[in-house]
């Protein structure tokens, strides 16, 4: 196959993301939708409508299907595991959207089986890729910053009114940790990114604006393996959305915000700088990179061994809100 043709993908699991997903790709000449699968007769067919492809009776009819190179998979948590096994089994690669699974366990044992099978296996972490976050992390390996001592960060959406409480999303069956898992992960991620790896964890969580039965609001201290501490905090209650990332160095400071920008101050200066970046297309670019994977150039960035490391840290926060207690990263990896 040459690498100029695009990858062909199957879509397996057809919600509000599996369009968002699905629009990216729409934005690139580097992939494109042949199949779509979900269990509504409705919904794929109005999907395939939407995005092109073929809309198929069933999953084992997308992977018998021989133009079918990869697999976007959007399915419930609790389903990861059979639904990426199945895919690896056939030889198609999987870009799975975060988390990885629900318990460390099955999220390792997601890595094992595209390991196994010698597949792909890609998770969706587009925040990281964002150009603020990309410029953070060149001037932090150029040593602007020094050494790392601190970092705040919020990542906050207004949910009231417009979610269904009994969807998996939204129900501590589905995505256990509530907002947590479902968008502090990403900020945990850009944590670890920029900070280093996480080691140990306190957390707390509260249920106070929506229905249902997870938290809506979550806040999580980070102690990082380089000794630097840092916050995220996660709400679904909030009046808006609201994005915010503070990396404090020993020589430097980056502030980020979803209103502000991206700022940057040096030690023994009161001049705080802007720093113009041009927004880019994270979700497509990290569509792009699976497609170009599977075309032979690179390794995912974010693999099936940092889907389940990252798991690993918000499990780690969602135990200690529930028991009170400082936990390690290394207890989640080892027992959950």
């Amino acid at each position: 196959m040459s690498n100029t043709t695009p990858v062909r993908v199957g879509c397996i699991g057809m919600g509000w993301w599996s369009d968002v997903l699905a629009d990216a790709i729409a934005r690139s000449d580097k992939i494109e939708i042949v199949s779509c699968y979900t269990r509504t007769a409705e919904k794929r067919d109005a999907f395939a409508k939407k995005y092109g492809g073929k809309a198929v009776a069933s999953y084992e009819e997308m992977l018998a299907d021989p133009r079918v190179e990869g697999i976007i998979n959007t399915t419930p948590n609790n389903v990861h595991l059979e639904t990426t096994a199945q895919a690896a089994a056939a030889g198609k690669h999987v870009f799975l959207d975060k988390p990885i699974a629900n318990t460390v366990t099955t999220g390792r044992a997601i890595a094992a089986v595209a390991q196994k099978h010698g597949i792909i296996l890609q998770l969706g972490y587009q925040r990281r890729r964002e150009n603020q976050f990309r410029w953070i992390k060149q001037q932090i390996d150029a040593g602007v910053f020094g050494k790392l001592v601190n970092a705040e960060s919020n990542i906050s959406r207004d949910r009231l009114g417009k979610f269904d409480a009994h969807h998996w999303r939204h129900t501590a069956e589905g995505m256990p940790g509530g907002v947590m898992l479902q968008i502090g992960i990403h900020y945990i991620d850009v944590l670890s990114y920029l900070m280093g790896p996480v080691i140990a964890v306190n957390g707390r969580a509260s249920q106070l604006v929506l229905p249902g039965d997870n938290p809506d609001v979550a806040s999580m201290i980070l102690e990082h393996e380089n000794g630097a501490l840092s916050t995220v905090n996660a709400s679904y209650a909030s009046a808006g959305e609201y994005y915010l990332m503070n990396i404090y160095g020993k020589e430097a400071t980056a502030y980020y915000d979803l209103h502000g920008g991206l700022r940057l101050q040096k030690r023994h200066s009161d001049v705080i700088t802007p720093i113009p970046f041009e927004k880019n297309d994270a979700i497509r670019d990290e569509l792009e990179e699976f497609a170009a994977v599977i075309r032979g150039n690179g390794k995912p960035e974010t693999d099936g061994v940092h889907g389940y490391r990252s798991l690993a840290v918000v499990r780690a926060g969602t135990v200690s809100a529930r028991e009170g207690r400082r936990v390690e990263v290394a207890e989640m990896l080892e027992k959950d």
